[in-house]
Formats: C-alpha cells, sequence, structure tokens
C-alpha cells in the first residue's frame, strides 16, 4: 500500500511540473513566432528614414530644339563677289548710296533739332540781356501770355503775365543792378537749361552785395517762353 501510494503521489507530482513548464513555455513559443511578424515592417521603417536622409538628385529636363521655324529657315548665304570691275563699281556705288540716304534721314532731324535749339537759345538770350539792363518791356516781351512759373518738381509758383510784372517790375525799380551770367548752359530742341551766377545791388550799383548760383529751365515755343522751372 504505501509502494502504491509513493507511486501515485510521484505521478502526480511529475504530472504537475510538466503542466507548469507548458505554461511557460507558451509565451516564449509566441514571442518567437510574433518576431518574424514585425521584422519586415522595422525593415520598411528603416529603409523609408534611408530614403529620407540620402540627397536626391535634381532633375534637368533636357531642352527640345527649337523646331518652329519662327526665325525662318534660310541658312545664310555667303556674299558674292564682283566678277568683273564693272561689277565691283556697281556694288561700290549701291553701298554709297544706301550710307548717303541713311546720312540724309539722319541729318533731316538733326537740323531740324538744331534749328529749334537756335531759337530757344535766342530767346533765352534776349531774356537775359533785358534782365540785366532792367528793362521790364523787353523782358516781359520775352514771355507767352499765360506762361507758367513752378518750382521744382511740380508746385506752381504763379501763372500769367500780370503777375510776372508785379514780381519783376518792383525787384527791378528797386535793386541799383542786376546780372546774370550763365556758368552752364544745355540747350536742347525748345528746352534751355540754365546754371547761372546772379548778382544784385541794393544800395550803390557799383557794389555788388548779394551773389548766388541758380538753376533755371525754360521751356520755349513760338518763339516765347512758356513754362520756368526753379529748382532749389
Amino acid at each position: 500500500m504505501k509502494s502504491l501510494f509513493i507511486i501515485c503521489a510521484c505521478l502526480l507530482a511529475a504530472f504537475t511540473l510538466n503542466s507548469h513548464a507548458i505554461e511557460q513555455s507558451t509565451p516564449l513559443n509566441e514571442t518567437k513566432q510574433t518576431q518574424p511578424e514585425n521584422a519586415p515592417q522595422q525593415d520598411a521603417l528603416d529603409t523609408l528614414s534611408q530614403e529620407a536622409n540620402t540627397p536626391k538628385k535634381p532633375v534637368v529636363d533636357k531642352v527640345k530644339a527649337d523646331d518652329s521655324q519662327v526665325l525662318g529657315s534660310e541658312s545664310t548665304k555667303p556674299v558674292q563677289q564682283p566678277n568683273s570691275k564693272a561689277d565691283k563699281a556697281q556694288a561700290v556705288a549701291q553701298a554709297e548710296q544706301a550710307v548717303t540716304q541713311a546720312k540724309e534721314a539722319l541729318t533731316a532731324k538733326q537740323q531740324a533739332k538744331a534749328k529749334q535749339s537756335r531759337e530757344s537759345l535766342a530767346v533765352v538770350e534776349q531774356l537775359v540781356n533785358a534782365y540785366n539792363a532792367r528793362n521790364i518791356e523787353e523782358f516781359i516781351r520775352m514771355y507767352d501770355e499765360d506762361v507758367e512759373f513752378y518750382i521744382f518738381p511740380n508746385e506752381l509758383l504763379f501763372k500769367g503775365k500780370e503777375k510776372l510784372i508785379a514780381r519783376y517790375g518792383i525787384m527791378f525799380k528797386k535793386l541799383k543792378c542786376l546780372h546774370s551770367s550763365p556758368i552752364k548752359r544745355i540747350v536742347h530742341g525748345d528746352i534751355v537749361i540754365d546754371h547761372e551766377l546772379s548778382e544784385t545791388c541794393s544800395t550803390d550799383a557799383n557794389v555788388i552785395d548779394k551773389r548766388s548760383e541758380l538753376i533755371s529751365s525754360y521751356q520755349i515755343k513760338d518763339g516765347k517762353v512758356v513754362r520756368v522751372l526753379f529748382f532749389r
């Protein structure tokens, strides 16, 4: 009986140990099985990380040759050399004629502009002479009836001959001397720009007590000053 009891006890202990061993071995098996499933995902993440850190080469599009022929498709032809002295003389004459025509066209514009410049310069010179002589009548005659005086860039100072007479008439009578001389003058068509030295005498005609530099622009039309612009 004792022997039978001991045998039963051994069998029960062995069964208990075997069950415990199976319970502990199950998580290990599951871990071993899950590792292969997660491995591809980890490899994919590593691949994406490497691609993100790898600098990409710029993609350069190939330029297609222009075959639209918008600018023409004719090839450059070599210049034919004259075969004889007569042909050479004719080619030279044609070239000289083309040059002469170009010069005449340019010269016509230049001559018109030069003529306009001379007329504008003559008006301003008469104006300055009348100013230096304090001749108010001759001075006023050089201006258009609706002449406009501006301060740069576009501040209207006054307009019309009446206000011009009121301003300059008093100055001509009050001062003992007036003298304006150009330091530098630019003439272009109907525009004359004077960088001038202005000198005045207030009490004695032989004593200059005020000297200043001024820049004025005059626009001339039909022999009259139509617009004056003072630069301060």
